[in-house]
């Protein structure tokens, strides 16, 4: 399954299999392709595509109690937010690193709630969609999973498993910019998917493929009619999974543009977004 990597605070643009910032130290797993961050107290910009190591055996869940949908509390946004950390950096044993973890899941707390409020400049709209199940159907799984990714929601406890943000807007920051549509009102026709990751736990079991096609459902709701995502050039097992949801190629970053911003070249992938509002 596939999973994003990032190792600092995540803001607006990653991808469901994304690589690692160029301004960390730390070293992240699989063969990655994140957005670098350039200065951790500002912002950090990912948009892209990675894959982490897949467990041998996937571990079975109940699809009739996986719930997709756009995060409805902010103590659901704080649980995407610590899935995030914990899926886009890879630690270290070290002396207060459980408080540098919580500092960065505050952070893209933060900034997550600052880019659904509207407050960043150049995104006309952003939501976080999530893949949710109840812990009593995964509590033996992880006890860190089931501690940190937890919130509540009518009454039953639940857990986010997978997430990815829905950005509408013209373009994310130092990343290839899609062009479609074309002319007036493509700020409000044109998408991308960003933030991508399903918790290593539950890799193989269809997280990442649902998580698009609902990325694509409430793009569709938006008015969406065309979305883009951001992949790492070698990452083949995340190519492969946009490809099957429907995404084609579309531009390729150039070789210099990836050594100035120090990570991995990636390419755009497109898929148009039917519109049924009329039928």
């Amino acid at each position: 399954m596939v999973i994003l990597t990032v190792s600092a605070p995540p803001h607006p643009h990653l991808s469901l299999f994304s690589a690692a910032p160029t301004s960390s130290p730390s070293r992240t797993r699989g063969s990655h392709i994140a957005v670098p961050f350039r200065d951790h107290r500002r912002r950090w910009v990912a948009a892209v595509s990675e894959l982490a190591e897949i467990p041998l055996l996937p571990a079975p869940i109940d699809k009739s109690t996986l719930n997709l949908a756009e995060a409805a509390s902010e103590n659901e946004l704080w649980a995407a937010a610590w899935l995030r950390i914990r899926s886009f950096k890879v630690f270290g044993e070290s002396f207060g690193i459980e408080d540098h973890k919580r500092y960065l899941a505050e952070c893209e707390f933060e900034a997550l709630k600052e880019r659904i409020a509207g407050k960043r400049t150049g995104f006309r709209r952003v939501s976080c969609i999530n893949a949710t199940l109840p812990l009593s159907q995964i509590i033996s799984l992880s006890d860190d999973l089931c501690t940190q990714c937890k919130f509540s929601a009518n009454g039953e406890d639940r857990v986010v498993v997978g997430t990815l943000d829905l950005n509408q807007c013209m373009r994310l920051p130092d990343e290839l910019t899609g062009l479609k549509p074309k002319g007036t009102g493509a700020d409000f026709a044109r998408a991308y998917l960003s933030n991508v990751c399903v918790a290593k736990e539950l890799h193989r079991n269809g997280l990442g493929h649902a998580l698009v096609a609902k990325g694509k459902e409430v793009a569709e709701d938006w008015g969406i009619s065309d979305l883009y995502v951001h992949v790492a050039v070698d990452n083949e097992p995340a190519k492969k999974l946009y490809m099957k949801s429907g995404f084609v190629y579309e531009s390729e970053e150039p070789a210099w543009q990836a050594r100035f911003l120090d990570r991995p070249r990636r390419i755009l992938l497109w898929t148009e977004v039917p519109n049924n509002l009329d039928l």
